[in-house]
């Protein structure tokens, strides 16, 4: 089941074997499993993106306050 969060501040992810790529500031859903934790957002109109990052980067980013999971 989906989560949906809010990012504020630097969160990033690797594009394969590349460099770190930022996820915009704004709204993202967020699928839980038990080793990752994937993000998926929107880039301009209907352009749907999405990333995996490690639970350990998610938990990190979570008690730094820059990925806020809504409260409904």
């Amino acid at each position: 089941m989906s989560q949906q969060a809010i990012i504020r501040g630097e969160v990033c992810f690797r594009a394969g074997d590349g460099v770190m790529m930022p996820i915009p500031d704004g709204p993202v859903s967020i699928e839980v499993a038990d080793d990752s934790v994937t993000l998926g957002w929107e880039e301009g109109a209907g352009n749907a993106v999405s990333a995996a990052i490690t639970r350990d980067e998610y938990e990190r980013y979570l008690e730094e306050g820059k990925i806020k999971v809504s409260q409904d």
